[in-house]
């Protein structure tokens, strides 16, 4: 939706988190006479914004707050707003819902690369930032990992590039693709959002629905679905088939960091740098000098003879998996569970087994369910790991240090969300390096 036809129309902002925030502080700025709705469950969200009553805000708080919608010519709605409410399916059919994404994707003069997939966006975002950047282009990161994305509206130029992190439920409705798309990988999550996986598969198709043939999509070409996704599309197509070609036509001979699944990451990251005209030095250069991010299969250290990594953002079971696929068989120690969203763990269960994993420590409830998988898998009991269910990180850790043997690796990858027992992945992984480096120090 072009700024210009919000003008005269009555606008609402439903969700005032970070985003919605974001939305209104850029709008009112834009429209520095316009009243605005702000509609949100949370009575004490107008807290957040400095001088409330002194701004153009028609509050719609508490539990009544959908009510609203019914008032407005346009919605800008917050990605955490459940999409199968009544009164939000009713005002997607009336045409009158938008996003900050949508409004972004509509206005910025730029060109913009936008990345979706379950796992790995906001490392391949960060790859490609990085290379664009060292090819001497200029180059703004957003979405999870970057800032507001409405403050690059005003200023923006056609020569920049910007670089989207862009989850499903930035993606659902959309209709406006990016410059370039990159689709990583899809597997089962957000089930509790969705109607079905095949919703959820739906809003991140929406990266290359719209895109023409001067568009590109860059697509992990192992993922079945995708290729669906990619036959439907105008783009000119670039399939990541062997990531160690694309990989070894740079010069870079291993992967520079622990996890073979950055392999996907990198190529993805590499092709754009090509499009982009990035020489084949800056791009490898760009790549050998990445930092991965934090949580993402980190090395936390070696203490008291035992190797931790920090893999706190797996939250769906086959992460768990490539994580111990590449750490291989000095895996001893998995700690797992979390919140349950009702995913199949059945194949992480066979796993286990297969690689003989010795200890797991399991949070609940979701761990009481892997542990479930596996004793419906065991034929024999001898092949039974130890299983030990906790409450909280501390009581973790120590059990990690005292069943965990010297050369061996303990390895945090939950398979499941952090909600519950934790705020959220980074509470979590923080909570096990800080517990880690605490009893790595006592004798």
């Amino acid at each position: 939706m072009k700024l210009e036809t919000l003008k005269n129309k009555k606008i609402l902002i439903l969700g005032f988190g970070r985003e919605g925030r974001d939305t209104f502080e850029f709008l009112s700025k834009f429209f520095p006479e316009k009243m605005f709705g702000i509609a949100d469950k949370d009575k004490n969200c107008k807290l957040q914004i400095a001088n409330c009553k002194l701004r153009k805000i028609k509050w719609h708080l508490g539990k009544n707050y959908l009510k609203a919608l019914k008032d407005y010519d346009v919605i800008i709605k917050s990605p955490g707003i459940p999409i199968h409410l009544p009164e939000v399916e009713r005002a997607f059919r009336e045409g009158k819902i938008t996003s900050q994404t949508e409004i972004f994707f509509e206005n910025y003069k730029g060109k913009i690369v936008g990345i979706t997939g379950t796992k790995g966006k906001s490392t391949t975002a960060s790859l490609i930032y990085k290379v664009l950047k060292e090819g001497g282009l200029k180059v703004h990161l957003a979405g999870n990992i970057g800032k507001p994305v409405l403050s690059y509206l005003i200023s923006s130029k056609e020569n920049e590039i910007f670089v989207y992190e862009l989850s499903s439920h930035q993606l659902y409705n959309m209709k406006i693709s990016p410059h370039i798309a990159v689709f990583l990988n899809i597997y089962p999550e957000h089930l509790d959002y969705y109607k079905d996986f095949n919703e959820y598969l739906m809003a991140k198709a929406n990266i290359t629905l719209w895109q023409t043939e001067n568009d590109f999509l860059i697509y992990n070409f192992r993922d079945k679905n995708l290729r669906k996704i990619a036959k439907k599309s105008k783009a000119k197509k670039i399939p990541i088939k062997n990531y160690s070609n694309v990989l070894k036509n740079i010069g870079i001979k291993k992967i520079p960091f622990y996890g073979d699944f950055y392999g996907l990451n990198i190529a993805c990251a590499i092709e754009v740098g090509k499009i982009f005209g990035v020489e084949k030095e800056k791009i490898k250069r760009a790549i050998e000098k990445f930092k991965p991010l934090p949580h993402r299969l980190e090395y936390v250290g070696k203490f008291r003879g035992i190797e931790f990594f920090n893999d706190s953002l797996s939250t769906i079971p086959q992460t768990t998996i490539a994580a111990l696929n590449s750490l291989g068989k000095k895996v001893q120690t998995l700690i797992l569970g979390g919140y349950d969203r009702g995913l199949d763990f059945k194949e992480l269960a066979k796993e286990i087994i297969k690689r003989k994993i010795k200890n797991l420590i399991l949070f609940p409830p979701t761990g009481e369910r892997i542990w479930q998988e596996i004793l419906n898998e065991v034929k024999d009991d001898s092949e039974l790991p130890k299983a030990i269910l906790v409450q909280n990180m501390k009581d973790a850790v120590k059990i990690a240090f005292e069943i965990t043997e010297k050369n061996k690796i303990c390895l945090l990858s939950p398979a499941s969300p952090s909600f519950g027992l934790f705020r959220d992945y980074k509470e979590r992984g923080n909570l096990f390096k800080r517990y880690v480096k605490y009893y790595g120090k006592k004798a």
